[in-house]
């Protein structure tokens, strides 16, 4: 406790002596932590929106007017079989102008145009445990005989079958872009980090140059010389982190609320406990760099 003590004392001491440099590492460590969680809050809301979305991946197959029951039967008992899938259902020609007009309550003129026909044509519904695997559920499908024989469009059953893969193939290319982008833009900060915390600890091991050939003089341990230059990186770190973290509250607080009032109908929301779990990790990656930027310069530059 006694070394603790000192090694906190010498870490304010060398802060005050290199101040500019100091809060140049600090003001890194901020600005890194910062944008390191801003990109965490935005994929997070990312992932919750691809998972909305997911969701609401499901297969419509359609059916021709004239297919008999027993062969709907098959093709429904064949897709129940069938790997990845949830559930299935299947929605009559009546069924699918009723739901039809309920969608269209709002505008009632262009059920009026339909003049009493129901152009709709029956369907299988199916709802898969994994949206992923939705393209190949599809494909099965519609590589089976039966469905085949059934479907509205016979010369090329692939148009009968209807899923919105193409729209999350989308939206999961433009997640991914933000990633591989935020994940460079993190290791180029940490490195930004990395350098001016060396930079810091060098300056404060140069002007301390006597000090330490006394030290070695008198028999002090290597632990016991190094102790005030990593105390210093971690107090660094530690106010860096709550720097950061102070702002990403400030965010959440005031700008996260207009944003989901703003896009209410997608869930970009963020709770406490994500933003407590970001929170921790930023203090975890903070101490880290803080750790690894010490160790890094005084093994560059204090030869113990």
């Amino acid at each position: 406790m006694r070394n603790l003590g000192y090694f906190i004392k010498e870490a304010f001491v060398n802060f005050r002596r290199n101040l500019s440099t100091g809060m140049g590492a600090i003001i890194t460590i901020f600005l890194s932590l910062l944008i390191i969680g801003v990109f965490a809050m935005m994929n997070i809301m990312i992932n919750a929106i691809a998972e909305s979305v997911e969701e609401k991946v499901n297969i419509t197959a359609y059916i021709a007017d004239d297919a008999s029951d027993a062969d709907v039967k098959a093709t429904i008992g064949y897709v129940e079989g069938l790997e990845y899938v949830e559930s299935v259902s299947f929605t009559t020609k009546d069924q699918a102008l009723e739901n039809f007009k309920n969608s269209m309550e709002s505008n009632m003129d262009i059920v009026e145009q339909l003049d009493g026909e129901n152009p709709l044509p029956a369907s299988i519904d199916i709802n898969l445990s994994d949206p992923q695997q939705v393209e190949t559920v599809a494909n099965q499908l519609i590589a089976y005989d039966t469905f085949k024989t059934i479907c509205d469009n016979p010369d090329d059953p692939s148009e009968s079958v209807k899923y919105g893969q193409e729209s999350v193939e989308r939206l999961f290319s433009v997640t991914n872009i933000i990633r591989y982008v935020g994940l460079g833009m993190v290791l180029l900060l940490i490195l930004v980090t990395l350098f001016f915390i060396n930079n810091t600890i060098r300056l404060a091991i140069l002007a301390r140059q006597r000090e330490i050939s006394i030290m070695r003089l008198v028999g002090a341990t290597k632990g016991f010389i190094r102790g005030p230059f990593v105390t210093e990186s971690i107090i660094q770190a530690i106010i860096g982190t709550i720097l950061a973290v102070g702002c990403l509250a400030l965010i959440d607080v005031f700008l996260m609320p207009f944003l989901v009032g703003f896009i209410s109908w997608l869930p970009v929301e963020i709770t406490w406990f994500q933003f407590l779990i970001v929170s921790l990790g930023l203090l975890v990656i903070g101490l880290i760099i803080g750790l690894f930027g010490s160790a890094l310069a005084m093994r560059k530059h204090l030869k113990v």
